[in-house]
C-alpha cells in the first residue's frame, strides 16, 4: 500500500490504518456481525502497522480465533472485548473513574474499563454505588472528585449521573444501559432520565455504549495530560 491511500482494502474491509494520526487512537474493530476470520483478517493489519488493536461486542468464536492467529490477545470475556497489545500506548497521567450503579451493569463498565486502559489511561472502578444505597456514592466521593474524567454506567430509571453531577465538578459521560424491570423499554427509560438530568454537564452517550463513553473521557484524560506537559494533542 502507499502511504499517501491511509488504508489498506482486504476485501472485507478497507482497514483505516491512518487514524492514530488523525484521532490519537488506532481504529477499534467492532465485533459484532463479522465472522472470526474477518476479525483476524481486520486485526492483523492494524497490529502489523501499529502494534495494539481493540475489539469490542467480541464473542467466544472471536477470541479463539485471535488467540490462534494472534497469541498475545487477551480476551476479556465480561467486557465481551479483545485487545492486543504487543506495543503499548504511552500512559497519561491522571485517572479516569468508571462508576456503575449495579453488579447488573457490569459488561458495559467493563467496556469502558478495557476501553480506556488499553488507550493508555490509568482507571479507578466504583461499582454497584447505584441511588437505591445513595450512602455508598457518598462514602467515595472524594475519591471520584479526585479523577479526571467520570464514566458513569446505569440502568433502570438513569438516576446515578444525576447524583453524580451534584457532588463533583468534573465532567461526566453516563451511560444508560438496557437493565431493568417491566417498562424500561430496552433501555430507553434510563436514556431519556439521563438526557433530562437536573445535574449540570451530563453528556449522554447511547444504550450500552460503554465504548463511546470511554472514548470521550479518554480524549478528555488525554487533553488534560497534553497540555500539563506543553504538547500538541
Amino acid at each position: 500500500m502507499s502511504d499517501h491511500l491511509k488504508f489498506i482494502d482486504i476485501g472485507v474491509a478497507r482497514v483505516d490504518v491512518d487514524r492514530h494520526q488523525r484521532c490519537g487512537f488506532p481504529e477499534v474493530i467492532f465485533g459484532q456481525g463479522k465472522t472470526p476470520e474477518d476479525v483476524v483478517a481486520i486485526s492483523q493489519k492494524i497490529v502489523e502497522r501499529h502494534g495494539i488493536v481493540l475489539i469490542t461486542r467480541a464473542n467466544d468464536e472471536q477470541a479463539e480465533a485471535m488467540a490462534a492467529a494472534i497469541p498475545a490477545s487477551q480476551y476479556y470475556r465480561r467486557a465481551r472485548c479483545i485487545a492486543v497489545e504487543a506495543a503499548p500506548l504511552a500512559k497519561v497521567d491522571g485517572t479516569v473513574a468508571v462508576v456503575c450503579a449495579g453488579t447488573s451493569d457490569l459488561p458495559v463498565a467493563e467496556e469502558a474499563v478495557v476501553t480506556l486502559e488499553v488507550f493508555g489511561n490509568t482507571v479507578t472502578k466504583f461499582f454497584d454505588v447505584g441511588v437505591a444505597g445513595i450512602h455508598r456514592l457518598l462514602a467515595v466521593r472524594d475519591q471520584i472528585e479526585a479523577c479526571n474524567a467520570v464514566v458513569v454506567v446505569a440502568g433502570m430509571e438513569g438516576a446515578l449521573p444525576s447524583a453524580v453531577a451534584g457532588l463533583i465538578s468534573k465532567p461526566i459521560i453516563a451511560v444508560p444501559t438496557s437493565v431493568g424491570y417491566g417498562a424500561h423499554f430496552g433501555g430507553l427509560a434510563a436514556l431519556l432520565g439521563m438526557l433530562n438530568s437536573c445535574g449540570s454537564g451530563v453528556t449522554v452517550v447511547n444504550i450500552d455504549n460503554g465504548f463511546g463513553a470511554a472514548y470521550a473521557a479518554a480524549t478528555i484524560n488525554r487533553q488534560l495530560h497534553a497540555a500539563r506537559h506543553g504538547q500538541s494533542s
